[in-house]
């Protein structure tokens, strides 16, 4: 069992009056790890209850603003997980009313998709809850869960199969088996039920598009011609996939130059396993021809990892000039703008872009390759 690195920051947030609020995508291990906190909790004495709100006795028992009868099902526990809360309807005025009348109470709510939860929480539940996301396994969650030389040799199956907690340990055709499956059953189950999106074979080809776009500038009139649908529903399911954490964006750095491109977005899949099942690719990385697309997604993915385990708030973008220059990855932090080429070949020739570091005196430039990678991620 791994440990998770967001656990010791939900830990510092417990019975500090607050629900605390766990996001993720299906099969990340959200149940597992807060079955884990219940389990250390009540090693500390703590009373613990762990509710299904996928189930039909949970969803009558919880979907009342009755504090009596919501105290009487949740009973004398310390601290409760609510699993899969978004089932529970108005779960952000449940949430509030257990929050402000029992106080004692430490409330652990999960949700597949932070679209349809956050909707519903955000307004009741302002300055009452404390929310993480938790991602597929990261590369420094594998180092610390191991060793630094098992981590290494771990790279390019990351790279084909992705991190998925249900896909790290199994041998390659067990793993392109759970990753259809996660693909085709769970992936975009959220945006289904929840948006009464109906067309499940339109959502499979945008996913289908963007996994075949992976490293280039997104045109959503582009893809609504292929697609044969309106710029706005691209946007809209781009959007929720986004929220099922699926897919991110990066959106283009621009201030001061003139031909700077200002208005556009590169799109990136949470787990590199689930793009490739998405477009049935397998292949090992010296029998690509994305490997540079996979390498920057890999890069950027595990980058925002590590920030998130060191606590760190940056801002994110690329960069790129109508003639041509172009930086694959920025973060601004404290004023400094530090900047990523992502090459996966240490011996590929790079172009440093001079505009830029000549432009913005507080830019940095730096290589990332699979000879390096781990000091940057890990």
């Amino acid at each position: 069992m791994f440990s998770r690195s967001i656990k010791s920051q939900i830990n510092n947030w417990l019975y500090r009056n607050k629900v605390i609020i766990i996001y993720g995508a299906r099969r990340t291990g959200k149940t597992t790890l807060s079955n884990e906190i219940l389990s250390e909790q009540k090693k500390l004495g703590k009373k613990t209850f762990y509710i299904n709100c996928e189930l039909l006795d949970a969803k009558r028992s919880l979907e009342t603003t009755n504090e009596k009868l919501l105290k009487n099902y949740l009973g004398n526990n310390d601290i409760i997980v609510l699993d899969e809360a978004q089932n529970i309807e108005n779960i952000g005025l449940v949430l509030k009313i257990i929050v402000d009348t029992y106080p004692e109470m430490q409330i652990i709510a999960t949700g597949s998709s932070s679209f349809d939860l956050a909707n519903k929480i955000s307004e009741p539940l302002t300055g009452r809850s404390r929310a993480f996301v938790l991602y597929p396994f990261s590369m420094l969650e594998v180092k610390e869960n191991s060793n630094f030389h098992d981590t290494i040799s771990q790279l390019e199956k990351a790279l084909i199969f992705g991190t998925y907690p249900a896909v790290f340990n199994l041998t390659e055709n067990e793993a392109k088996t759970e990753l259809l499956d996660i693909a085709s059953n769970y992936l975009y189950k959220d945006v289904l039920e929840f948006e009464q999106v109906k067309n499940s074979r339109t959502l499979l080809e945008l996913l289908e598009l963007l996994a075949l776009q992976l490293g280039n500038e997104v045109s959503f009139s582009e893809i609504g011609q292929k697609l044969g649908i309106s710029n706005h529903t691209v946007k809209r399911y781009i959007d929720l996939l986004e929220k099922c954490f699926v897919i991110f964006g990066l959106r283009s750095f621009s201030r001061n130059l003139r031909n700077e491109i200002n208005k556009s977005q590169k799109i990136y899949f949470y787990d590199l396993g689930i793009r490739n099942a998405i477009i049935q690719n397998f292949n090992k990385p010296n029998l690509r021809q994305d490997i540079g697309a996979l390498w920057e997604n890999f890069c950027i993915v595990e980058r925002m990892k590590y920030n998130q385990a060191n606590q760190l708030i940056v801002n994110q973008y690329f960069w790129r000039m109508y003639s041509g220059q172009e930086i694959d990855y920025i973060e601004e932090c404290d004023g400094n703008l530090n900047c990523y080429e992502f090459k996966y070949s240490p011996k590929a020739k790079i172009k440093k872009p001079s505009k830029f570091l000549e432009t913005y005196e507080n830019a940095s430039f730096n290589v990332i390759n699979s000879d390096n990678w781990f000091e940057f991620i890990i």
